[in-house]
């Protein structure tokens, strides 16, 4: 599995900016879950799954996408 690492900067392959705020733990199912903020507009803050953070693009869906994982590291520190 993929290291996400907090404190970074990652792109989502649709194009957004996004810092991983922190890894965090889901108190009823122990999953873990990462906590990121917007790099745009009003900074809204996001959880999703670790997993599917970490994840590759899915190409059947979008086959046209250059990137290889739903959120790349761009920045190795903030």
């Amino acid at each position: 599995m993929r290291t996400i690492l907090e404190g970074r900067k990652y792109r989502h392959f649709k194009g957004k900016a996004y810092v991983v705020i922190a890894i965090a733990m889901h108190t009823e199912t122990e999953e873990q879950c990462v906590v990121y903020k917007g790099m745009y507009g009003d900074g809204t803050v996001y959880v999703r799954p670790y997993d599917m953070f970490a994840s590759e693009v899915e190409r059947e869906k979008y086959p046209d996408v250059e990137q290889r994982y739903r959120f790349e590291l761009i920045e190795e520190e903030i």
